[in-house]
């Protein structure tokens, strides 16, 4: 539409669009007349004159027409397109937490009360045969490092065994002083002990006198002191270090003595280097041990002087442990120097030192191998404390253990049970063997030559086992455990392995019946062992009756009960020899039938 002022050049052209077609003519007219009464309020206030308006065209609307857009996709193959590679990263920093959690209150647990341990103990008890045992344990802390401590312990019995014709009653007494420091960067400790040992050789062969009339078999006898009496002084120590290429030190020595003049002194010192060469382990051991003594006579009584022996051997024991995923490898040797200081001889030996263990199953099957061997240094004292019927007249000389070739499985069956079995091959010179001296029945004799005492015999032995280990803890209050070893022997010089027996057992179970009453119950098994022994007084004419004799297998079944009546106060009541059976240990060295002992264990503190 347009609009024309007659007082004016200008022109406005205005516009206007409609979404839909009027309705009527009405509807136009007044539209207009708004436009034009608008328009008149912009003009000056002048008369406008007379107005033409042209309508050109009425508006159509209409809705244009829609097309779908064509999208044709493509689809790659898998993998040719390329991954784009995402990396992550976190960027963090710290923020203030003014959260403050409120304090939260402990559920109430009832602890179990523990029971307290006290540093000093007294056990005393009697049964028969004139049993009397006797132990006492102080220890008192001096200050925050330093503390003494001493046991005393005493075991006697008068004897009583039947049918032994001599004095069979023993007794044991030793003494231990001990002064100890903890330090920081050390710890170290004195031992000083004193032993007194009494026995008797009353072993008499079993037809011992036959030969001779009652009259003369009495005298005989009743002229017999089988007593014999051994002396130990020890004086020892050992040290530790935490941060110290010494890694520790032991030394130990021995004065030890019988009744019948002999004596030995025994010396013996093991420092251990420890440090780290490329994450393994390498530690060595140093070794001195030494060895002298005399017997004041020989066997037959024919010396004019006292039989001395003395060896000195100096070791070292490089070795070092690799360990990777299941595997431990412990790789070492011993080198041996030994010198008979009597008659002027030097030897050198060495020796394997190998372990290896693997976790086939984790800790439920491992196996484990190695190969080791060792120099062992005998002697009087050792071998007093293993059998202690020896004649004081013995050959001592170390032993060279070459090789013993060992493998075998260890593990769990369950978290209460576990095992272990293994096979071991041994191979030694110079093997010490027990075995009866032979005798007569000259009244003349030293009081052991009577067919009452042994010997020790070396031999070059071969020694194949069987080891095998159970136990279990069926729980707190129960626990059990079996193992047995079966041994083969092979000798080179020797008749037989005497005095080894091939099969050897032992059980043991322990149970709390309740919170005060507990009981446990022991029992062996040993087989047959050779022994051999002569009376050099017959002259046999036709097959002697000397051939090796067969000491018989036994059992030994023993069992304890206990009532604790306090925390400090014990009562208790052993038992052995259940089966009261008099069997031989030793030849012609029958034990003590059925024993009881009853006694009580106090506990304290100062």
């Amino acid at each position: 539409m347009t609009f024309k002022d007659k007082k004016t050049t200008s022109f406005i052209n205005t516009k206007v669009t409609f979404m839909a077609p009027f309705p009527s003519g009405r509807v136009v007219v007044g539209v207009l007349f708004l436009l034009v009464s608008q328009i008149s309020f912009a003009q000056k206030k002048e008369q406008i004159g007379t107005e033409t308006v042209n309508v050109v065209k009425p508006y159509t609307p209409k809705i244009s027409d829609a097309f779908k857009a064509k999208e044709i996709p493509e689809l790659d193959e898998e993998g040719n397109a390329k991954k784009e590679t995402i990396k992550y990263s976190i960027f963090s920093f710290p923020v203030a937490s003014i959260f403050t959690p409120s304090k939260g209150k402990a559920e109430g647990v009832e602890k179990e009360k523990q029971a307290h341990l006290f540093k000093n103990y007294a056990t005393f008890g009697v049964g028969n045969y004139g049993t009397f045992i006797g132990e006492l344990f102080v220890n008192h802390d001096i200050s925050n490092t330093d503390y003494v401590g001493g046991m005393f312990r005493h075991h006697s019995s008068e004897g009583g065994i039947k049918n032994v014709a001599l004095e069979n009653r023993f007794y044991d007494t030793s003494i231990d002083l001990m002064y100890g420091s903890n330090q920081k960067d050390v710890s170290w400790n004195l031992d000083l002990g004193y032993q007194n040992q009494i026995y008797n050789w009353y072993g008499l062969p079993e037809n011992f006198g036959n030969t001779l009339t009652p009259q003369d078999r009495v005298t005989l006898i009743s002229g017999i002191n089988p007593q014999q009496t051994y002396g130990t002084i020890s004086l020892g120590g050992n040290v530790a270090f935490n941060e110290s290429i010494l890694n520790k030190a032991s030394l130990k020595y021995n004065h030890f003595s019988d009744a019948s003049g002999s004596s030995e002194n025994r010396f013996f010192a093991k420092p251990t280097v420890e440090f780290d060469v490329m994450e393994s382990a390498v530690k060595t051991d140093v070794i001195v041990d030494y060895v002298g003594g005399s017997f004041k006579k020989n066997y037959s009584n024919t010396n004019t002087e006292a039989i001395k022996y003395g060896f000195t051997n100096f070791g070292i024991s490089p070795s070092f442990v690799m360990q990777e995923d299941d595997w431990t490898l412990n790789i070492g040797a011993a080198i041996f120097y030994s010198m008979d200081n009597q008659n002027s001889s030097n030897s050198v030996y060495v020796y394997p030192k190998f372990n290896a263990s693997y976790k086939v199953v984790g800790d439920l099957m491992i196996f484990y191998a190695g190969a080791e061997g060792n120099l062992e240094q005998n002697s009087y004292l050792d071998f007093v404390n293993e059998n202690p019927f020896l004649s004081p007249t013995l050959n001592i000389v170390p032993t060279d253990k070459q090789y013993d070739i060992f493998a075998g499985l260890k593990g769990k069956l369950t978290n209460k049970v576990s095992y272990n079995v293994k096979a071991s091959y041994v191979n030694e010179r110079n093997k010490a063997l027990f075995r009866s001296n032979d005798y007569n029945e000259n009244s003349s004799n030293e009081d052991y030559a009577f067919g009452n005492s042994f010997q020790v015999v070396y031999d070059d032995m071969k020694t194949l086992s069987f080891y095998g280990e159970l136990k279990a803890d069926f729980s707190e209050d129960v626990s059990f455990g079996i193992n047995g070893t079966f041994s083969s022997f092979t000798n080179d010089f020797q008749q037989e392995a005497w005095n080894l027996p091939a099969i050897k057992i032992n059980s043991n179970l322990d149970f709390n019946i309740t919170e005060k009453w507990f009981a446990g119950a022991n029992v062996f098994y040993v087989g047959e062992r050779k022994d051999y022994k002569t009376n050099t007084d017959f002259v046999y004419v036709v097959a002697p009756s000397d051939a090796p004799i067969t000491l018989k297998s036994y059992f030994d079944v023993n069992a304890n009960v206990g009532y604790k009546y306090s925390d400090r106060l014990t009562a208790f009541v052993r038992a052995n020899n259940i089966m009261n059976s008099a069997y031989q240990k030793w030849l012609n060295y029958p034990v003590q039938g059925f024993q009881v002992v009853a006694g009580v264990n106090y506990k304290f503190d100062f």
